[in-house]
């Protein structure tokens, strides 16, 4: 009896290796990661980020991670609050956005009660979570990662930066608008990247004017070609202006692929543009 209890716990052990191998070699890390950075909030950094995914994902398998822990907007932006987000032995399961689960989302609004909830951490229980997002989430080798960060400098970014130390970070994307006090916040945005060695793709002005439904005239409500000359000043390439558009809103509030539903649009086109320039700078 002993020597069979013995025998037992001898292949229950063997079995818990194979698990943790299995474990190991499954959760494979993102090919190329990218982060979508903004020096201040509202300037539709998150929808870019969550656009520019899902305009990928038509060619390639992608993560979205929400890393802004204490305003998670990704999972209202593509119609997925109500999903939640299951533990398995091989990690933490993101959400798909589609059916054939090419577009992988992971954010910590999956993980609240409810969602009004306010999220109030300190440094080192942030550090913690972006550690669980980066190393124990099941991306399923994904080739690429979009890193929706929170606006500004805060603990999420050095976080994130330090957990990526053995993934290809192959850079970032500010997104900015015309205004001067967008674009001083972008300013601190480049240097920040400079300091930390982050690798800069380029800029995006959004919100550059008003697209009309009905002509596809734009008009600049703001100062026009601001960002092509701030990015000259900063020595940054400018990847494109996005202009206002009703239809790309009703989109994000619908949580569906606005360039796939308006392929001739000219907001589409400039999507398209800047993910063939970035595409071009990681060499995809």
């Amino acid at each position: 009896l002993n020597f069979q209890l013995i025998f037992i716990q001898l292949i229950i052990s063997q079995l818990v290796e194979i698990e943790m191998l299995i474990f190991v070699f499954s959760i494979k890390m993102p090919a190329k990661v990218i982060l979508i950075l903004s020096g201040k909030g509202g300037v539709g950094k998150t929808t870019f980020a969550c656009q520019l995914a899902m305009l990928i994902s038509e060619q390639y398998k992608v993560g979205l991670l929400d890393l802004d822990l204490c305003g998670p907007s990704v999972p209202t932006v593509l119609g997925l609050k109500d999903h939640l987000v299951h533990e398995s032995p091989l990690g933490w399961t993101p959400v798909y956005a589609d059916k054939e689960e090419k577009l992988a989302v992971m954010s910590v609004g999956f993980l609240l009660n409810n969602q009004d909830s306010a999220i109030i951490w300190r440094g080192p229980k942030k550090e913690a979570m972006v550690e669980q997002f980066v190393k124990k989430v099941n991306w399923g080798g994904v080739d690429f990662l979009i890193v929706d960060t929170p606006p500004g400098t805060s603990d999420e970014h050095i976080s994130v930066i330090k957990h990526l130390e053995n993934v290809h970070l192959a850079g970032a994307v500010i997104v900015t608008t015309p205004q001067e006090v967008s674009l001083i916040d972008a300013a601190r945005e480049i240097s920040f990247c400079k300091v930390t060695g982050i690798n800069i793709l380029g800029v995006v002005e959004n919100m550059s004017g008003y697209l009309c439904p009905h002509c596809d005239h734009v008009t600049n409500v703001f100062s026009s070609h601001t960002g092509v000359q701030f990015c000259q000043q900063h020595q940054v390439d400018f990847l494109g202006q996005l202009p206002i558009e009703i239809r790309l809103s009703q989109c994000m509030e619908d949580g569906k692929n606005f360039c796939k539903l308006n392929p001739d649009n000219n907001a589409s086109s400039v999507f398209k543009d800047i993910w063939d320039k970035i595409s071009k700078k990681i060499n995809c």
